[in-house]
């Protein structure tokens, strides 16, 4: 059975896009899977397009999985720190046929390259991206 690389995540809330470009270069990540249902950010260079570039210049890639984003019921119970209710509703729609094809999406590389599950929530115990991480681990 072929070794399968590490899943990385990362949350770019309080980070520059140099510190988050270093400390993906630094951790070997060869491919960024961006899993917000939105990829757009007020926060410059976290946008979609201007990411994948400053990624691409540092020889890493870029793919966005919309799928993999949480719903709008989810984004609302997390603000309101319903943590219970947000994993809840985001397990649900993990069950979603665009939330399967894009997990087999992020399936795919994994095995190949390592890969970094990207979202803006800094603390990791509170974004769906763990729950996406153990999905495809």
């Amino acid at each position: 059975m072929a070794k399968q690389h590490p899943i990385f995540t990362i949350g770019y809330e309080g980070a520059s896009v140099a510190a988050f470009v270093a400390a993906l270069r630094e951790a070997g990540v060869a491919l960024v899977l961006d899993i917000r249902a939105a990829p757009v950010s007020r926060k410059k260079g976290f946008s979609k397009t201007p990411l994948a570039q400053h990624l691409s210049e540092a020889g890493m890639g870029y793919r966005h999985l919309r799928g993999l984003g949480t719903p709008k019921q989810g984004r609302g119970a997390a603000r309101s720190g319903d943590h219970d209710s947000f994993e809840r509703i985001f397990r649900r729609h993990l069950e979603e046929p665009e939330a399967l094809l894009d997990l087999g999406e992020a399936l795919s590389p994994a095995g190949v390259q390592p890969i970094c599950l990207l979202c803006l929530e800094r603390d990791p115990e509170q974004c769906h991206r763990l729950i996406v991480a153990e999905r495809t681990s």
